[in-house]
Formats: C-alpha cells, sequence, structure tokens
C-alpha cells in the first residue's frame, strides 16, 4: 500500500467497530471535524463488508479499515491518518506517517489500543443506535 493512491484524500469511507464504545467516541469527534462532508463513517458490522474486502471476518474486525473513493484500502493507524486528512482536507497526518519509524510506531500503538479499547473510556456504541445499519433486525418491544 505504498503506492500515492493508499496516501489519497479525495474521499472514502472509513469503517469501525460500531459495537466498540471507545470507536463510537472517536468517530463522533471525526463527525464533528468532518468539515469536508468527504469522509463517511459507517459500522464494519455492515453486512458483506469483509467479502467485498476480501478478508476473513476476524481480520475485518481487528481493526478500522479505509475504502478511498480511488479504491485505496488501508486498515489501522494508516485508514486513521486517512481519514483525519479527509476530514480536514489537511495532509498532515499523511506526511507524518511517511516519516521513517512514525508510521511504524504508530501501528505498534493502534494495534496495543485495539486490543485494550475495553478498557479505554467510551459512549454507548453505534450498534445499539442503529442496529439496522449494522446488520441486525429492529426488534419491537413486547407489551406488557
Amino acid at each position: 500500500m505504498g503506492s500515492r493512491s493508499a496516501y489519497s484524500t479525495t474521499a472514502g469511507t472509513l469503517y469501525f467497530d460500531g459495537d466498540c464504545g471507545m470507536c463510537t467516541r472517536a468517530v463522533n469527534v471525526l463527525r464533528r471535524i468532518n468539515r469536508t462532508g468527504r469522509l463517511t463513517l459507517t459500522p464494519l458490522q455492515e453486512p458483506g463488508l469483509a467479502h467485498r474486502l476480501g478478508i476473513t471476518h476476524q481480520q475485518l474486525m481487528a481493526s478500522i479499515w479505509w475504502i478511498g473513493d480511488d479504491g485505496a484500502i488501508a486498515s489501522a493507524a494508516r485508514a486513521a491518518n486517512l481519514a483525519v486528512a479527509t476530514a480536514t482536507g489537511v495532509r498532515v497526518p499523511l506526511w507524518l506517517y511517511m516519516i521513517p519509524g512514525v508510521g511504524w510506531t504508530q501501528e505498534k500503538v493502534y494495534a496495543w489500543v485495539a486490543t485494550h479499547r475495553q478498557y479505554f473510556p467510551g459512549v454507548t456504541p453505534y450498534c445499539e443506535h442503529a442496529p439496522q445499519e449494522c446488520g441486525r433486525s429492529v426488534t419491537s418491544p413486547t407489551p406488557a
């Protein structure tokens, strides 16, 4: 993914874990800073996503994923940098990521946070608010 298109910020979708409160909190920040309107945020639980990416469900759930409108695919820290750059229209996160050692360090930190995310403060997970977007049926409460 070292091609120039892997660093495109034209537009794209960031797929996040909609069952994770910390992830939902981070996505809420991205929604607020999305001044370009070119960033779409969608839960990883979207039906058929792993198949579209050509990966297993386990690989899908291991990190966030980016699919650029130009076809670029990225995950983990690279995906986060692409999302921030796309939302803000500022390429600095991508330039920093490309500095030798910085991207590697970001990936290691991302991997640690991803495996410990349940210990970080969060909010009500996205999929609890929008089960239909997470491929879940909406059940009506049963009358008492």
